[in-house]
């Protein structure tokens, strides 16, 4: 089967057996736009990339025409924690995975912008900030950090727009440039940004709040549950919550043409089928 790659799109890849595999994966179904773990995201073990390995992501994605690639950090980091010491592993934690996306020539780092289990929101947001700006007086490099918007369950920050442009503006003006955000479809429509309804209005929202030139990806799913529910549960493209009217005018919408769009979609018993399957239907609404 000839797959052309040619658009923004792509998804999350596996890197079973190594960094090194995702792009021939990316590649694989169609893409060459990819997000990745560098690490396990439940553990707090970290690896460590030696410089063949690296080498030989950088040949391979050279090698697959990879336009973009990203990774996700660990689901265990929580930056805005209000617990000195889990607040100081994470940051140690974000700083390595900051470490090894430059050692990979990644474009972007997404974090979540963690939980005030404190519930001093905007005590959270001040750690947050701190731990973002700390990792990158570090680690010096291009890899652009993505805060992702959260469908704001909890005590979790990140979960509006007025969040992550108050991270943005804390961080010091000589880092901010590689600071952005990721925006997730899911995330949005649970922490109640209508897009079924309202679609111009979140995006207008958006950019007079945040900026569309900070937006540097765009995490594509549907919903498992309802608008408002602040409830992360990711579903196949048109079989949830949203549906495919807000997907279709995404993908028909020239502001947000340039910005990687990836699928963190279930993978179900053939993930390549899957993605190929959402990637096939996104890429129809073009048509």
């Amino acid at each position: 089967m000839t797959l052309e790659l040619k658009d923004e799109l792509g998804a999350h890849v596996s890197v079973e057996g190594g960094v090194d595999k995702a792009p021939a994966r990316a590649h694989k179904i169609g893409a060459v736009v990819l997000q990745l773990f560098t690490k396990q995201p439940n553990r707090w073990a970290e690896p460590k990339i030696d410089d063949e390995t690296a080498a030989m992501f950088r040949d391979e994605r050279s090698a697959f025409g990879i336009s973009v690639a990203g990774a996700h950090d660990s689901y265990l980091i929580n930056l805005s924690s209000p617990d000195s010491r889990l607040w100081r592993m994470s940051q140690r934690s974000f700083e390595a995975e900051l470490r090894r996306c430059e050692l990979l020539g990644l474009d972007f780092l997404v974090t979540h912008p963690g939980n005030a289990t404190d519930r001093e929101h905007d005590a959270g947001l001040e750690r947050n900030a701190r731990g973002v700006t700390e990792a990158l007086e570090s680690v010096e490099g291009s890899t652009r950090v993505l805060l992702e918007l959260t469908a704001g369950s909890g005590t979790s920050v990140g979960g509006t727009f007025e969040d992550l442009q108050a991270i943005t503006e804390m961080i010091p003006d000589a880092h901010r440039d590689r600071v952005g955000v990721c925006f997730d479809t899911c995330h949005a429509f649970s922490a109640g940004y209508n897009l079924v309804d309202e679609y111009e209005k979140v995006w207008s929202s958006f950019d007079q709040t945040i900026g569309i030139d900070r937006l540097g990806l765009i995490h594509v799913n549907d919903s498992k549950h309802p608008f408002g529910s602040h409830k992360d549960r990711h579903e196949t493209i048109g079989e949830g919550t949203l549906g495919t009217e807000p997907f279709r005018r995404l993908m028909m919408d020239e502001r947000l043409a340039h910005v990687p769009k990836v699928l963190e979609t279930p993978k179900g018993d053939d993930g390549v089928l899957a993605d190929r399957t959402n990637l096939g239907l996104l890429r129809s609404f073009r048509e």
